[in-house]
Order: C-alpha cells, then sequence, then structure tokens
C-alpha cells in the first residue's frame, strides 16, 4: 500500500458483485487503489476516495445450496435468520471442499444437526463423528473439549490436522479466536492453519483482532467468503484431485503483520 501514500493515489471500496442460486447481489467490497492524477492529494497520508463503481473481482460463478434446515440451538440463534443460513453453507461448502482434497471434517457439536439433501450434516461423507477418535486431539488433556465448539476441523491421514477453522459473520471475530486458542494451548505444537473464515467486508475487521498481540502465537490466515466458494464451485465441478494441502494457501490471506490503522482525510 506504499503507492497509497503518494499524490496520484487513492484507496476505494467498490462494490463486489456475488453470485449465490443464480441471484446477483452487491455487497461491500475489498479495499483497491485508485489511479487519479487530476486530483492530487498530500503526500505521505492514505486518502479515501468515495465511489459508487461495481466490479467483479473473479469470474463470474454461479454457487448452489440445496435446501438448508437449521435446528433449534444450531450456530448462535440469536443471529438473524439469513446470517445462521450463511454460517451453515460455509460449513457445507468447507465439508465439500474437505471431501475433494482428501480431508476428514469436524464440524461444532451445537452444528451436526443441521439438515441438508434431507439429512443431517454430522451424517454427510467424510464427517468425522468423534473427536475421542482423533490421535490430534484426543491424547491431550482438554483438547477435545477445547475443540468441540469450533465451527470446522480439518484432519488428514490421523497425523495432520491443515485447518481448524471458524466462521464469522459479524465484529464477534474475537470469540473465534479465542476458541482457537484455547485448541491452541490444549495441544503440543502442530503445523496448522487457524482461520477465520468471513464475509469479504470483514477483512479489515478479521486484520486488526487477529495481529492482538494475545493472538499472534496462532499465525491467523484470512478465508474470505468468496475464496470459499471459489475453491467450493472448483470442487462441485471440476472435481479437482492430486493437489497438495498448500494449494489451499492460495485461497487465503496470512494476517500477521498486515494491519495498520489508517487515518481518513476529508
Amino acid at each position: 500500500m506504499e503507492l497509497a501514500h503518494t499524490p496520484q493515489f487513492y484507496y476505494c471500496y467498490p462494490g463486489r458483485i456475488e453470485s449465490i442460486q443464480a441471484r446477483n447481489s452487491i455487497r461491500p467490497g475489498h479495499k483497491h487503489l485508485m489511479w487519479c492524477p487530476e486530483m492530487p492529494h498530500e503526500a505521505g497520508v492514505m486518502v479515501e476516495a468515495q465511489t459508487d463503481m461495481v466490479i467483479s473481482e473473479i469470474p463470474s460463478l454461479d454457487v448452489y445450496y440445496d435446501s438448508v434446515e437449521i435446528p433449534v440451538g444450531a450456530i448462535e440463534y440469536d443471529l438473524a435468520e439469513d446470517i445462521r443460513r450463511r454460517h451453515a453453507q460455509i460449513q457445507i461448502a468447507l465439508i465439500t471442499i474437505g471431501q475433494q482434497l482428501g480431508f476428514r471434517t469436524w464440524i461444532a457439536q451445537n452444528d451436526r444437526g443441521i439438515v441438508y439433501r434431507d439429512r443431517r450434516i454430522a451424517e454427510m461423507e467424510g464427517v468425522v463423528a468423534s473427536l475421542q477418535n482423533e490421535n490430534m486431539i484426543y491424547p491431550y488433556e482438554g483438547a477435545v473439549q477445547s475443540a468441540l465448539l469450533i465451527d470446522c476441523i480439518w484432519f488428514k491421514n490421523g497425523r495432520l490436522m491443515p485447518a481448524v477453522m471458524e466462521i464469522e459473520h459479524s465484529t464477534g471475530v474475537t470469540s473465534g479466536l479465542t476458541r482457537m486458542k484455547g485448541l491452541q494451548d490444549a495441544i503440543p505444537p502442530v503445523q496448522t492453519r487457524y482461520v477465520i473464515v468471513a464475509p469479504d467486508e470483514l477483512r479489515d475487521k478479521v486484520l486488526k483482532e487477529a495481529n492482538r498481540p494475545q493472538f499472534h502465537s496462532l499465525n491467523v490466515k484470512y478465508f474470505p467468503y468468496s475464496a470459499v466458494e471459489e475453491l467450493y464451485y472448483l470442487c462441485e465441478r471440476r472435481k479437482i484431485r492430486g493437489v497438495t494441502e498448500e494449494f489451499l494457501d492460495s485461497f487465503m490471506e496470512p494476517t500477521l503483520g498486515q494491519y495498520t490503522e489508517t487515518i481518513e482525510y476529508n
């Protein structure tokens, strides 16, 4: 973002096209740079440009989900229904991605009764039935309890844990980070990804919270909804195979050291 401190560049947030079930909607977008040579600003500061532009950041992909039924008590029940449904859709996408990449998936204990395609997601192929049988979790005191309510954990071959993921929809990013930190403290150091999965418009919030000193050891990655659904689309339509788990890193953004407070000038 060094260019954003030069007189001819502004930062802006153009709208983003989201397409789900063949329905397009305009969502808040990511931060972009805008070149405005005709209206230079003061050097050395970042200035936001207001814009009503709408862009498609990736080629248009139609993402489809079948009907989802969410029982009482699943997800955070005080959230609005559309947010809870979106949470469930993202969990389903993560299960599908895990299947395609050869992972088994743990789904939070209170979400396992969600019904998709006429069966509970706990019964979907590749979903872990119990953490008591997971070598990466059960031998360590307090680890199973710490993992029970984590939204999604991927396991592989009984020896690897490719990712621990919390899905966040609002400003409550800290709760997910705290749950992941509790798990990290309960198990010995393992090579895994601690991941916040969140809407694209929450990127700055995720980066800010993940950079708090108490969460540095997590080295959090950010997996935006748009990237989840791009990968989900590839898994559903292209049946990708033969890729390593490092393939995931091209869809996730590192957060540590990536957040700096900016001052806006009018």
